[in-house]
């Protein structure tokens, strides 16, 4: 599900590679791409699938999925064309957007129909002026085009009985059937909230009444693209490495500062991740065990970043013992160990450091005053624990 974490793979080739104009290939996957989230999105609105249980969907549930598929590939290809253009624009070479089409509903398994999609950039982007442009374009396209999917979704919520065609057996506890369905949640999955989302439920949503429950908004297609469009928004905009914030926060302060401050933004968001992934019960045999594991999984989450091997160990050590002590002093406060995945990606395959570029100057004013509006995009669309199982 990442968008865009191929956009550098080639920022510091040495030769550029000739341009590959295969417009039917970007053509074809998009339109394969369009299709499976379709699919995706009729499962999501109906709790139903193509493939199992007692009731399957049909066509008519498909063309319903286009009200999930056709907003969310819309944000996704405005981010994308953000950066496409804003590359044309300095005369880069640059492809058109790769879609990457990934349906699974063929297995009992959660699928949103694609993992995103990327351009290539074939020749280096010479000066910060331009890694900083075609950086930020992307995900402030992308964001606008996000805000207005979730004004129109919580300005046009269905009235309360639309879950009842949902979930019939929830109709015998009336409209409070929270108070009875969800004692049990376990395979079920509930959005987690961010500062935008949390605005429109407040100030935009023409009903409090109609808002869904967290464990029910995947049914509401508008809702569902709006938020994991912020969802990826934030993704691409944490402010370490190659990706869009980045190259963003590199514009901001330079090569030196940033990779200073982008091991340090990466060192926390691993404690966070962490928090709570262990609790202080008796020491047995397995609970050992899960700690060396534990510790030699955070150590090679950080491996990469270092020529040595004292320093990751040192780190790891470092990060496990100050989790522990915040579980003991505040056992209620739990991270998302779901984000120590998303870690061991961006330390082992995408990197936690910015590469200098030939030319690196100050950016002028209005790009500054740019740059910490799209951090603070960051901020307001980040969800500490953006899915609920």
């Amino acid at each position: 599900m990442n968008e865009d974490y191929s956009i550098n793979d080639k920022f510091f080739s040495q030769e550029p590679e000739k341009p590959q104009n295969k417009y039917w290939l970007h053509l074809l996957l998009f339109f394969i791409t369009l299709i499976s989230t379709t699919l995706a999105g009729a499962e999501w609105m109906t709790g139903r699938s193509f493939f199992y249980g007692t009731k399957l969907l049909g066509f008519s549930n498909f063309w319903a999925g286009l009200y999930f598929s056709v907003p969310f590939l819309g944000i996704l290809t405005a981010h994308e064309f953000g950066h496409y253009f804003t590359a044309k624009y300095y005369k880069i070479n640059v492809s058109l957007p790769f879609y990457i089409p990934v349906w699974l509903g063929f297995l009992p398994t959660l699928s949103i129909g694609t993992m995103g999609a990327f351009i290539k950039i074939r020749e280096s982007l010479k000066s910060t002026k331009e890694i900083f442009d075609v950086g930020i374009a992307g995900p402030l396209a992308g964001f606008v085009v996000a805000l207005g999917v979730l004004w129109y979704g919580f300005t046009h919520l269905p009235p309360p009985e639309y879950i009842f065609e949902i979930h019939p057996e929830y109709k015998q506890f009336g409209f409070r059937y929270a108070d009875h369905v969800y004692k049990n949640t376990f395979g079920a999955l509930g959005l987690g909230t961010n500062l935008v989302f949390e605005f429109f439920k407040r100030y935009v949503a023409e009903d409090p009444k109609l808002i869904p429950n967290m464990y029910e908004m995947a049914h509401y297609p508008y809702l569902f693209a709006g938020y994991l469009a912020l969802f990826f928004t934030a993704l691409n905009l944490i402010p370490i490495g190659q990706l869009d914030g980045g190259h963003i926060l590199y514009g901001l302060i330079g090569f030196k500062k940033h990779k200073a401050i982008s091991l340090i933004l990466f060192i926390a968001f691993i404690f966070y991740a962490g928090i709570g992934s262990f609790t202080h019960s008796e020491v047995t045999i397995d609970t050992i065990w899960y700690v060396l594991a534990y510790i030699g999984f955070l150590y090679f989450v950080f491996q990469k970043s270092f020529k040595n091997k004292i320093t990751p160990i040192t780190i790891a050590l470092s990060i496990f013992t100050a989790q522990l002590l915040v579980t003991y002093l505040f056992p209620t406060v739990q991270g998302y160990s779901g984000w120590l995945v998303f870690g061991f990606v961006l330390g082992n395959f995408l990197g936690i450091y910015h590469p200098p570029t030939k030319h690196e100057h100050p950016l002028d004013l209005k790009r500054k005053i740019l740059g910490w509006l799209a951090l603070l995009i960051f901020i307001l669309c980040f969800s500490p624990q953006p899915f609920v199982l």
